[in-house]
């Protein structure tokens, strides 16, 4: 079966951080780019589900949707992370943590499921000149030529 990319509302303006998408069963997802503080060229990238039926569960917007739709739903998210990157060319890194359940550890120094699974998606979505770093449950998308300015780390 081939994987659909759904229809994806980007920000008002080009520029803009908030994308959203509904999936075939009717889940809406928000996916959004933060800027560091530290950093206005490194973004986190976040992303949750919206529907009011998932905000009483524990996690909220992070609850898990078991409805046969994940790799739509990751294509899709992939997408949107390609159309912003196009948006901003002189990022040099985007970080990602997944959010975990209760049997997962901490979610600070185990890498979780939802780590896991974006983390196979990163050279689909980032390309050859990208690297992934990862420190404990957080995966760090670093730029290449910026790979040991930024942290330190000679490029192979």
């Amino acid at each position: 079966m081939a994987v659909k990319i759904y229809n994806i509302i980007p920000p008002a303006i080009p520029s803009g951080a908030m994308y959203l998408f509904t999936t075939d069963s009717g889940v809406e997802y928000e996916v959004r780019f933060g800027r560091s503080e530290k950093n206005i060229l490194a973004a986190s990238i976040v992303f949750g589900v919206l529907n009011d039926e998932f905000a009483q569960e524990e996690s909220g917007e992070y609850s898990v949707v078991n409805r046969g739709e994940v790799y739509n739903v990751l294509a899709t998210i992939s997408e949107v992370v390609r159309m912003y990157k196009k948006e901003h060319p002189r990022m040099v890194s985007y970080e990602f943590t997944g959010e975990n359940r209760q049997h997962e550890g901490d979610g600070t120094t185990q890498m979780t499921a939802r780590t896991k699974i974006f983390l196979r998606y990163v050279s689909k979505i980032f390309g050859p000149d990208w690297i992934p770093i990862i420190r404990g449950n957080k995966v760090i998308i670093v730029k290449k030529s910026r790979i040991k300015r930024s942290f330190g780390i000679k490029r192979r």
